[in-house]
């Protein structure tokens, strides 16, 4: 996926719109939280997770999910977007989504936690 189809997925989330967030880049957010930002390695994107869900990605796809010194131990994993399965790649985002979501966003959407 490009960013500017993670990005456009992102924006069909309930709630989600693009604001400035690090040196005045824009990145998909919800309620005044990043869910995903393009990473600085190019290619990548920068992605909040849990860190159970980090220790995992890292550890069954090292190739495709790591993190630099910089966010160990900061709820973000840092993903290569040409080796990551796009759906799998959604589902990620929407889970990001989910976390930071309110109630009736969540709704909105009409699924369950992802």
């Amino acid at each position: 996926m490009t960013w500017d189809e993670i990005a456009a997925f992102a924006l069909t989330l309930p709630g989600v719109v693009m604001k400035p967030v690090a040196k005045g880049a824009l990145a998909p957010t919800v309620r005044g939280k990043q869910i995903v930002a393009r990473g600085r390695a190019p290619g990548s994107i920068a992605l909040r997770a849990t860190r159970e869900e980090i220790d995992y990605l890292k550890e069954s796809d090292p190739d495709t999910f790591w993190q630099t010194p910089q966010y160990e131990g900061w709820p973000i994993v840092l993903v290569d977007v040409e080796r990551a399965d796009p759906e799998r790649l959604k589902a990620l985002i929407e889970r990001a989504w989910w976390d930071r979501a309110s109630l009736k966003q969540r709704a909105e959407r009409g699924s369950d936690r992802p």
